[in-house]
Parts: structure tokens; sequence; C-alpha cells
């Protein structure tokens, strides 16, 4: 789908976008490449699927960058990640400012070195004023690790007095979540066909458009996300209603 024909369509764009770039290392594997060219490719993807959906005029988009379980990745692998991340940061922060992007963050932030989480909170503040795209990385990221840190902090806040057991409902709990500033994702994205979740924003998905393609995160086009964005748009959204209702809300 041409980039002018699905600005016809920008009404029915999805709002926030989840995506879990899988497939590096495969990628890499298949064109007899180390795994951290893999990754290099990688962040090359993400940085033209940010562009893209900043000209689209798509508010918000989280990239699942690196999560929980991948600190039990070969500590090379690990440490050289770290290394990308700090070099995106660092080298990509004008464009950000440039581009009306601001940065954000979900994940247990507080176990990424030092030095990058220095650097991420950072770009994080020098970017607060970008309105045309809220990029929200997901780092040290595990949406069960996310939903037991908000229980913590709803029980302590129950046990202080702040709140009272007759006022927990969903909309209390989302506000106790990383993603409290953003709308939940009307649309989800994994590369690599790889068919689950991974741990990736568990509670926010319960009403996303799920899509999978066999294609790997580095070579996740413009024009492979516009096949995810026309897949989206052929959709019918009920959000538990039948069709009729969809047509004829009275």
């Amino acid at each position: 789908m041409t980039n002018a024909a699905i600005n016809e369509k920008l009404s029915i764009l999805p709002k926030h976008i989840a995506i879990v770039m899988d497939g590096n290392g495969r990628w890499a594997n298949q064109k007899g490449l180390s795994r951290m060219e893999g990754h290099k490719a990688g962040v090359d993807a993400a940085l033209e699927i940010v562009k893209y959906c900043g000209e689209l005029k798509i508010p918000y988009l989280t990239l699942y960058a690196f999560s929980s379980e991948n600190w039990h990745r070969p500590s090379e692998e690990v440490l050289g990640l770290m290394s990308l991340l700090y070099g995106y940061l660092t080298k990509e922060s004008d464009s950000l400012i440039k581009n009306g992007v601001s940065l954000h963050t979900i994940g247990a932030s507080d176990r990424l070195p030092e030095l990058v989480r220095k650097a991420l909170f950072s770009v994080c503040e020098k970017t607060k004023g970008g309105t045309r795209l809220h990029l929200t990385l997901a780092l040290s990221y595990g949406a069960r690790n996310e939903i037991t840190r908000a229980v913590q902090k709803i029980a302590g806040d129950v046990q202080d007095g702040l709140i009272s057991l007759d006022k927990i409902d969903e909309t209390l709990v989302s506000d106790y979540l990383d993603t409290k500033q953003m709308p939940d994702p009307d649309l989800w994205i994994r590369t690599s066909g790889e068919m689950r979740l991974s741990n990736f924003l568990l509670w926010q998905l319960s009403y996303a458009e799920l899509y999978v393609t066999p294609v790997y995160w580095p070579d996740f086009t413009r024009i492979e996300f516009d096949k995810a964005l026309y897949d989206f748009q052929a959709r019918e959204r009920r959000f538990g209603l039948t069709s009729e209702q969809i047509v004829n809300p009275s």
C-alpha cells in the first residue's frame, strides 16, 4: 500500500503501535554475519520506522528493545546491545528533537548500566517537548514484572490509607503501570513469525489487533509496515459488540 493511499485513511490509522522487533540474530546467521551485525541492522530498521511513524502522524510507538529475559543472553551480546543503545541515545538525540519526537522508557531501568541509564534519562528530558511522536523504548522490560510492581504500589498505598479497596478498578490499575501516560496499543506487530507475546504489555494488549509477519526485523521496511497498516484498516474492531451494533449504535 502506498504512502498516499494510507494518508487517505488517516482517520483509521492506529493511534498506538507496539512492536516486537524479532529476528536480528537469525537474519545475521542467514547472511553469514555476526549477531551484533544483525542487531546493528535492527537499529537501522528501527530508526526508519520511527521516522515513518512521524511522517504518518501516528502519535505513539512502543518498541520492545530489551526484555527482562534478555539479561540471560551471553554477556558479550548483552554488553554489545548496551553499547548499541548508548550509541543510539548519544547520536540520535538531536534528530529526535528536530523531528518532534519525545522519548520515554518503560521497564526496570535500574538494571541498566549507569552510563546507559544516565544517557537514557538525559535524552528523555531533552525531548520531553516533542509532540509529533511519543516513542517508548521497553528496556529491561517484562510485563509480569510491571504488573507485580504495580500491585506492590497499590498495596502500599492501601496500607498507607491513600486509596481504599473499593476504589481499585481497571482504570486505577492502569494508572499504576509504566504506561499510564499513553493509550493502550491498537496494533501489535511481531516480526520473524514467532506466535507468542513474549511477556510484552500483557495488560495493555487486551483489545489490540495482532499482526505477525515472517519477515525478520532488519528487513521490516516501510513497505512491510504498510502491509501491517493495511491489514489493520481491513479489520472490524468491535470491542465485544456485534457488527450490527457497530453499524447501528442506537
